[in-house]
């Protein structure tokens, strides 16, 4: 416990409990309840960013923190660090994925039935 935790005004919120670890060593998932308080977080980060028309908040993570700091240290707090790097990276990804079938569809481009599969690339040659 670091000095700051004896001021109240700079560590008001509790942290969430440090996850257990099991008897091999790893650590115990979140339940359902915990992953739902994490989405609730990830999506108000979210909602904040819209409003400020940001996109990428790990590029521009100085903008996203001087307009959604509050609910960007709720989304920290209620989820874990690898969770909180993958949802803001795949909100670039997603986001991009959209523009890139917006694209598509622009240049007439269909999508394929569902039964058709595209053909493997050929494993490569071991020397």
């Amino acid at each position: 416990m670091g000095w700051t935790s004896y001021i109240p005004f700079i560590n008001s919120s509790p942290s969430p409990p440090k996850p257990k670890p099991s008897a091999d060593g790893g650590y115990i998932a979140p339940d359902r309840h915990r992953r739902q308080q994490c989405y609730d977080a990830r999506d108000a980060f979210f909602r904040c960013l819209d409003q400020f028309d940001i996109l990428d908040s790990v590029k521009d993570a100085d903008l996203a923190e001087s307009h959604c700091a509050e609910s960007l240290r709720g989304m920290e707090r209620e989820c874990a660090q690898s969770w909180v790097t993958y949802f803001k990276q795949r909100r670039v990804f997603e986001w991009r994925k959209a523009k890139q079938k917006e694209m598509l569809e622009k240049e007439g481009a269909e999508q394929l039935p569902e039964h058709i599969q595209l053909p493997l690339p050929k494993p490569r040659k071991e020397y």
